[in-house]
């Protein structure tokens, strides 16, 4: 048996295996012994099938059975412990051809890299107390869902929801038979009706009202029969309805304006978390220059498909371009393949990061509330699963890394509207990017 080993890249090779009947020789006599025990034929005892007629009849499915197993071991004894593949190893061709085997995998190879200077990075992360002016904005919009609209005969005002019938128009100003859509609702407070809005504020139910959109040769023309004008009518807030949204843990107003003041709190904290992970992540892989393996980044394109697939019922929509897809997620999976060297050699770094069981008992009982599930419950199953469990303690270390990292690198600490003010200014130079 020979190997022979071609770089592609500084982390890409191709392992070719070559090997020729005398070394699968051995395996090929052990499996014929086996099946010669098994193999019923009319006409033979058990046992006492002659290995010519077994070869003849079965030989070709019994070798290839055995030539998998033989490539399956030199991988996992010669190839794994000397080259430690790291992502999905691929087999790119197998051929048994004149009693010889060349098999080709391509693996890929942890990349060679010097930790960058944390405490040189700098990392945006949103800062937000909330505010009894946030509070009492929440609250109206709680008041709001418990609400129900109520019917007006007044004039339409920006606040109102209205019914109507939209008649498409052709050129001539005629309605266009079988183009009515009926009993539109349209809140005039949201922002996707302001051009129906502008049209429709001062009339009242009964008008028939003229819109036209677009402009000049581009233009839709419509005629919408107003049918019904309400108004919200909010909720009042009383110490029932606290009870009732705080789930028994407010007993008055004060208490409930405290708790949603607390649960709001929670929300952006966890909110700039969150975000400060995903900001931690982008300038901890653009400050280093490494290559990922083909193989890894091309793993990490398969899981977004199965993710797209799993969103969509198990099946991919027919016009589904996975390839374009693929291409499209590219510099993300990069990107993920890159932090996952990063975050092992931050573990090494931080090598004081130690799981406690009340590390664990946290995480489960976090767990536990997020799925509605008793914590004796999700315990017994963690036991269960040690893959989940490894898992487990894996998010929990990751969680351990974010917590050093937020003491190491420069935080630039931004309100939340010049937090929201940077991401879009971003997201907008990303588009330009795009289009250019």
């Amino acid at each position: 048996m020979e190997l022979s080993v071609q770089e592609i890249t500084s982390v890409d090779k191709e392992i070719t295996i070559k090997a020729d009947r005398s070394d699968l020789e051995p395996k090929f006599d052990k499996a014929y012994k086996k099946y010669k025990k098994e193999i019923q034929m009319p006409g033979f005892r058990p046992g006492n099938v002659p290995v010519g007629l077994i070869k003849k009849r079965f030989g070709k499915e019994i070798e290839l059975e055995e030539i998998n197993t033989y490539v399956q071991e030199v991988y996992e004894n010669e190839i794994v412990p000397e080259y430690e593949p790291v992502g999905e190893t691929q087999m790119k061709d197998m051929s048994w051809e004149d009693d010889k085997l060349e098999v080709t995998f391509k693996i890929g190879a942890k990349p060679e890299f010097e930790l960058a200077d944390i405490e040189s990075i700098t990392v945006d992360k949103m800062v937000h107390d909330v505010t009894d002016e946030d509070v009492e904005e929440e609250i109206e919009r709680t008041l709001e869902r418990e609400g129900n609209w109520v019917e007006i005969e007044d004039e339409i005002t920006e606040d109102c929801r209205v019914t109507v019938d939209a008649v498409t128009l052709d050129e001539d100003g005629n309605p266009i038979e079988d183009e009515k859509d009926e009993d539109q609702k349209l809140d005039l407070r949201d922002e996707k009706s302001a051009d129906f809005r502008d049209n429709l504020v001062g009339k009242k139910k009964g008008d028939v009202v003229d819109v036209k959109f677009g402009e000049e040769s581009e233009t839709d023309n419509f005629q919408l029969h107003v049918k019904l004008v309400e108004k919200m009518k909010q909720a009042e807030l009383t110490d029932e309805l606290a009870k009732e949204q705080s789930n028994g843990e407010a007993k008055n107003i004060d208490e409930f304006k405290s708790f949603i003041k607390s649960r709001m709190q929670q929300y952006y904290d966890q909110s700039a978390d969150d975000m400060f992970r995903q900001d931690a992540i982008s300038a901890l892989t653009k400050a280093h220059d490494f290559e990922i393996p083909e193989v890894m980044v091309n793993q990490i394109q398969d899981s977004y498909v199965e993710y797209a697939k799993q969103q969509t019922g198990g099946q991919l929509p027919p016009n589904f371009n996975e390839d374009e897809y693929k291409e499209n997620l590219k510099d993300q999976a990069v990107r993920e393949g890159k932090w996952v060297f990063i975050n092992e050699q931050l573990q090494e770094k931080f090598d004081d990061i130690e799981i406690t069981p009340e590390d664990i008992d946290e995480f489960i009982g976090m767990e536990s509330a997020r799925h509605g599930v008793p914590v004796d419950q999700m315990k017994s199953y963690y036991a269960q699963n040690p893959n989940q469990l490894e898992s487990l303690r894996t998010n929990i270390r990751e969680n351990k890394v974010f917590e050093k990292l937020n003491d190491a690198v420069t935080i630039n600490e931004l309100s939340k509207e010049e937090f929201r003010k940077k991401r879009e200014e971003e997201s907008k130079e990303k588009e330009s990017q795009l289009i250019k």
